[in-house]
């Protein structure tokens, strides 16, 4: 063979490899990008996805708990949820643009402030009892816990409340604050232990009250209460009772310990000094998250060091209100929230795990009253983005102002280094 054929060869054989290799290459490269989908966007076209967990560097683990507000349903979104001609309910078109974001969460975490006593009379304010759908459609967005210990959770009564856990149990939602006997209460110690990529989290749930529902007697264990005088003042804290189940919780020794807890006063932009001085209680005796609600509107949200009890100098994170993730409440500040997104990275040699980065994504709870969909929980961030890029089939002049309102809110009350926009 001659020089001129053997080059041929040796080129062809080249061109053959190059060809293969730019195949594999698409093919590849095409599954990485079919991996993960995109969440829809306000049009129904994808729009970004949500920073996902950050790649641990060796020797640490690293997640992301993502956190909403008050999970409430009141008359109008029940009866926007309503197909007269099934005779059915469904919630998940008000939900459908911030599944995804809470899908690339690790652990997804809310307040159901509602109940799920059973129909067929289910009602909103102010003795809530909703379908139970919606118990289907908040473990289809993400949704892992819900704290269930808040000033609605007696609206149907102790069966209400009982029926509502066993709802929770079947959409595969855990829960916290509340109990079906004592013995479950015993059992679990009055605490849910999530492990989520090697690290594990202890959540307590308490509440201020009732709404004047009083705990039947005998059955004081179906709900963890702040307050002795839960009925009246709500002036002698439960310190025995709050510390008891926190020692309870460091027994366990999980990694963290994170408190959610139904306090406040309802529609206040700043936390009261009750607040204040459960948070320390909280701190002091072994949380290092606190997540409130009650308030229907945000409140700020914090970096803390402390003292403990045992004498530890530690650093803690508490928001005292995440206002409403969903409602049809419509009083300024209460149609605004976000999904709060904690990075929680564990020290693998150590042990040492803390909260090492905090953002958030606003939202807004549009009313589009007329409209066959009603409601609609929108990323604020994406829907600006497709008004602005010229597609106004959802957000419209009049919405985008509101988006515009809802942003300087968050930026207002929880201030703006945290917004993951604005990073």
């Amino acid at each position: 063979m001659n020089s001129k054929e053997s080059g041929g060869g040796i080129r062809r054989l080249l061109s053959v490899f190059i060809v293969l290799a730019v195949i594999l290459a698409l093919v590849t490269g095409s599954r990485l990008l079919s991996f993960s989908p995109a969440p829809a966007s306000v049009s129904g076209q994808p729009a970004e996805t949500a920073s996902p967990t950050p790649e641990p560097t060796p020797g640490t683990a690293v997640i992301t708990l993502s956190v909403v507000g008050d999970i409430m349903c009141h008359g109008p979104q029940n009866r926007d949820a309503y197909d007269s001609s099934a005779g059915t309910y469904d919630y998940s078109p008000s939900l459908q643009y911030v599944k995804n974001i809470l899908l690339s969460a690790d652990l997804a975490v809310g307040n159901l402030e509602t109940t799920f006593a059973g129909g067929p009379d289910y009602s909103g304010y102010p003795r809530f009892n909703t379908p139970e759908v919606l118990a289907e459609n908040l473990k289809d967005i993400g949704i892992d816990l819900v704290s269930t210990a808040n000033n609605h959770a007696m609206d149907r009564g102790y069966s209400g409340l009982v029926n509502t856990l066993s709802v929770l149990d079947q959409a595969g939602i855990s829960h916290i604050g509340t109990y079906a006997s004592l013995e479950d209460k015993e059992n679990s110690g009055g605490i849910v232990v999530k492990e989520v990529g090697g690290i594990s989290i202890a959540f307590l749930s308490f509440t201020y009250g009732t709404n004047g529902f009083e705990v039947p007697a005998g059955r004081e264990y179906c709900i963890n209460l702040l307050y002795k005088d839960y009925l009246t003042n709500l002036s002698q804290i439960d310190t025995e009772g709050i510390v008891s189940a926190l020692d309870a919780a460091k027994a366990l020794k999980t990694d963290l310990i994170c408190v959610m807890v139904h306090w406040g006063t309802e529609y206040r932009l700043k936390q009261t000094q009750a607040q204040e001085e459960l948070a320390d209680l909280f701190f002091q005796n072994g949380a290092d998250i606190i997540l409130g609600g009650h308030p229907h509107v945000l409140e700020p949200m914090e970096e803390r060091t402390f003292t403990t009890v045992d004498g530890e100098t530690k650093t803690g994170f508490v928001c005292f209100s995440l206002g409403n993730f969903i409602s049809s409440q419509n009083d300024e500040y209460t149609d605004t929230s976000v999904i709060l997104n904690l990075e929680i990275t564990k020290d693998l040699e150590t042990g040492k795990t803390s909260v090492t980065d905090i953002s958030y994504i606003p939202l807004l709870m549009l009313d589009r009253e007329k409209s066959p969909r009603r409601y609609l929980l929108l990323d604020v961030y994406s829907a600006m983005k497709e008004y602005e890029s010229g597609d106004t089939s959802v957000v419209t002049d009049a919405v985008y102002q509101k988006l515009r309102k809802a942003l300087d809110d968050c930026h207002e009350i929880l201030g703006s280094e945290w917004d993951s926009g604005s990073r």
